[in-house]
């Protein structure tokens, strides 16, 4: 065991075998770190070990020698200084609790999900605090599709915890001439980015679907934007942090492209089609779906106003039709646009 943590120095597992779990390590392997890649499918682990590239996802970019897949979630952590979570936020709760009895007790913990906690509805970083109380944590998110960065396209992102010394050990990690990495010490902040700007890209998306045209989508841009920002002051970060690339960089990313999968979930709704046939078709995992009960419940306990976000889960909850969900929306009563001469009112 020693010897095996002594050659594992520097080294990250990762976990999540998806597109972009895939992603993020190739970054982290393509820097020279010694990676180790898990995911639950035990038959999908089994195809990158023998193909070495993730076709199911990520066709046509092998793994580089020092990323290794690993089929047991315990190997994968063994000796690891440092976790990367990259699952979905459906499965982030249980894969912690079953992360417990795994790692050391100086074992870091990061994550690059983008959602909130499916129990509670609250943010990631509090099941951290309730399932691995005093662990040093960290949150990676920004505007970013694992298509482009495993294509090696430039690409900009932003590293959060109140440890500033592993934030900067994880920008360490990732930095490279195609993958640039900022610091800050708002996880609030940064973790509400990747999670609103999901609900707000399937608004946009329907918009778009129902042919209302760039006005429209430059609306629900921008109030969404003000919509963020008062969530993510009152859960105590800063409205700083939503004009960054957690913030607007995610959101306009997100809203305007069509990788997006919830920008594609919006424009397939939006043009008739039915949720489940939607999601079918997209292939893989939708946050928004879930996302939008999450902050809408969110919403109501901080007593935050953000009528998009409302309009979205009742459309997705089966509620309203899109074209109702924006006519609501805009019959709204006139009110100024900065009710208290700050940004996001």
């Amino acid at each position: 065991m020693a010897a095996r943590a002594a050659s594992q120095a520097g080294g990250l597992a990762v976990l999540g075998a998806g597109s972009w779990g895939t992603a993020l390590a190739l970054v982290l392997a393509r820097n020279g770190r010694q990676v180790r890649l898990w995911g639950h499918d035990l038959e999908h682990m089994r195809a990158l070990t023998a193909q070495r590239e993730n076709r199911r996802h990520l066709a046509g970019h092998p793994f580089p020698p020092s990323l290794q897949p690993e089929t047991e979630l315990e190997a994968a952590v063994d000796a690891m200084a440092d976790v990367l979570v990259v699952v979905p936020s459906a499965g982030f709760r249980d894969l912690l609790c079953r992360l417990g009895p795994l790692l050391g007790s100086d074992t870091r913990l990061a994550w690059a999900t983008k959602g909130l906690d499916a129990d509670s509805g609250g943010l990631l970083s509090h099941t951290v605090d309730e399932l691995l109380p005093g662990r040093s944590q960290a949150v990676l998110s920004g505007p970013s599709f694992a298509g482009e960065v495993a294509r090696g396209l430039p690409t900009a992102v932003t590293v959060a915890s109140r440890d500033a010394g592993f934030a900067e050990d994880l920008a360490r990690a990732f930095h490279s001439s195609r993958f640039r990495v900022y610091t800050s010490d708002d996880p609030v902040g940064v973790q509400l980015g990747g999670a609103v700007k999901n609900v707000l890209a399937v608004a946009t998306g329907m918009a778009d679907g129902m042919g209302m045209g760039a006005n429209a989508r430059a609306g629900l841009v921008t109030r969404g934007l003000a919509e963020l920002a008062r969530l993510t002051e009152a859960l105590g970060g800063r409205r700083r942090t939503v004009m960054g690339l957690a913030g607007i960089g995610d959101l306009i990313l997100t809203c305007t492209d069509d990788q997006s999968r919830n920008r594609r979930l919006g424009l397939a709704l939006g043009a008739g089609r039915g949720l489940s046939e939607a999601v079918r078709s997209i292939g893989q995992t939708v946050e928004g779906v879930r996302t939008a009960a999450e902050v809408r419940r969110l919403a109501l306990r901080l007593d935050v106003e953000m009528p998009i976000c409302e309009q979205v889960h009742y459309t997705l909850a089966g509620h309203l039709t899109p074209r109702e969900a924006a006519a609501r929306l805009m019959q709204r009563a006139p009110r100024a646009e900065f009710d208290g001469g700050g940004f996001g009112d």
